[in-house]
C-alpha cells in the first residue's frame, strides 16, 4: 500500500519538471558583428539580464557574426518569426522605408549630442514603421562617427572618382554615385578579402570596424570626416514578444532601457578607444583637407534634400524638430 503514495508522488513530481520545462522559453537572436565587438557585447549582457530577471523563463542565445542568419536576412527572419529577435543596421533597412535612412544622411550630425537628438525626433516614427511591419522596437546604439579607409590619402572629392567605393546600404551607395565612384556590396566579414583582392579601394565606416577586421593589413590611411552616426537597432518579433508573460514582457523592455543607455556609453568609449588603437597598428589617421570637407558637404547636403523629398510630410517633420 505504501508504494502507492510514492507512485503518486513521482507522477506529480515528474508533471511538476515537465511544466516546469515547457514554461521556458529560448529565443535564438543573430547578430551580425563578432562577439569582441561593442555591440554584441552589448547583446551579449542584455541576454544575460533578461536570463536573471527571468529567472532562466526566457533564454536568449546570441549567434553572432551572421554565424545563424546572414546580416541581410536578419530582419526579414523575425519579421517571418524564423528568429523571434534580431540585430541590424539600421540604414541596411533603408530602401525598404525612408525612416530606416535617416542615421545616415552625411553631416546631418555632428557628434553624439545630435546623433541621440536626431534619435529622439525620429523614434516614433522608427517604431511605428516597425510596427506596421509586425515588429517592436527594443534599443538602439549608434557607431562612432564615420570616416574615410582608403590605400592612399584622399584629399579632395575628385580623388574619390572611379575607385570601388565599399557600401552597405543605398545611402552609401548615393555618395558613391555621386562622387563618380563604383559602388560595391561588400560585408564586414568580407572586407579583408574584398581589399586584398581588389574588389573594393576605398569605404566609409568607424573606426570600430576598421580595427575588428584589422584594416592596416589591407589600407593604408584614415581620414577622421566624422560624416554621421548609424546607429544598429534591435527589435522582436510583436507576436513572439505578445506571447511572453506580463513580467517576462517587463523584464525584456527593463532590460532594453538598460542596454539603450550602456551602448551609448561604450559607444563614446569605443571612439577614443579604437581611434588610437589604428594610429597604433600603422594605420595613418589625419584630419580632412579643407578642399575635401566642403566638396563632401555639398555631397550631403545634396542627400539630405533628396531624402526629405523620398520622406514626404514625415520626414520634413523629423527634419523640422531636428533642426529647432
Amino acid at each position: 500500500m505504501k508504494m502507492v503514495p510514492r507512485l503518486l508522488t513521482g507522477i506529480v513530481l515528474a508533471a511538476g519538471i515537465a511544466t516546469a520545462a515547457s514554461a521556458q522559453t529560448k529565443w535564438d537572436m543573430p547578430t551580425p558583428y563578432p562577439d569582441g565587438n561593442f555591440h554584441t557585447k552589448n547583446v551579449i549582457a542584455f541576454a544575460a539580464e533578461v536570463d536573471k530577471a527571468t529567472n532562466g523563463s526566457l533564454k536568449i542565445q546570441v549567434h553572432s557574426a551572421g554565424s545563424l542568419i546572414k546580416h541581410a536576412e536578419i530582419k526579414r527572419a523575425v519579421r517571418q518569426g524564423t528568429a523571434p529577435i534580431g540585430e541590424i543596421l539600421e540604414s541596411l533597412a533603408s530602401n525598404e522605408a525612408p525612416v530606416y535612412g535617416l542615421d545616415s544622411v552625411p553631416f546631418l550630425t555632428t557628434g553624439y549630442d545630435s546623433a541621440k537628438k536626431l534619435y529622439a525626433v525620429s523614434k516614433s516614427y522608427l517604431e511605428k514603421q516597425l510596427a506596421s511591419e509586425g515588429l517592436t522596437l527594443l534599443f538602439s546604439v549608434p557607431w562612432p562617427p564615420q570616416g574615410l579607409y582608403a590605400k592612399k590619402e584622399i584629399t579632395k572629392i575628385e580623388d574619390l572618382k572611379g575607385l570601388k567605393f565599399r557600401t552597405y546600404n543605398a545611402m552609401i551607395g548615393r555618395i558613391a554615385a555621386i562622387v563618380g565612384a563604383i559602388p560595391t556590396q561588400i560585408e564586414v566579414p568580407d572586407l579583408p578579402t574584398a581589399f586584398a583582392t581588389g574588389r573594393v579601394d576605398v569605404m566609409i565606416t568607424s573606426a570600430s570596424t576598421g580595427v575588428d577586421t584589422k584594416s592596416q593589413d589591407y589600407l593604408s590611411h584614415y581620414i577622421d570626416t566624422q560624416a554621421w552616426q548609424p546607429r544598429n537597432i534591435v527589435f522582436v518579433n510583436k507576436a513572439a514578444f505578445d506571447k511572453l508573460t506580463a513580467a517576462e514582457k517587463k523584464a525584456v523592455l527593463d532590460a532594453a532601457k538598460v542596454a539603450e543607455e550602456r551602448g551609448w556609453k561604450a559607444s563614446i568609449e569605443e571612439m577614443t578607444i579604437k581611434t588610437k588603437a589604428l594610429k597604433d597598428a600603422g594605420i595613418k589617421v589625419v584630419a580632412p583637407s579643407a578642399e575635401l570637407k566642403a566638396g563632401l558637404a555639398k555631397v550631403g547636403a545634396t542627400i539630405s534634400s533628396e531624402w526629405e523629398k523620398s520622406a514626404g510630410a514625415d520626414g520634413a517633420a523629423m527634419l523640422a524638430a531636428f533642426k529647432k
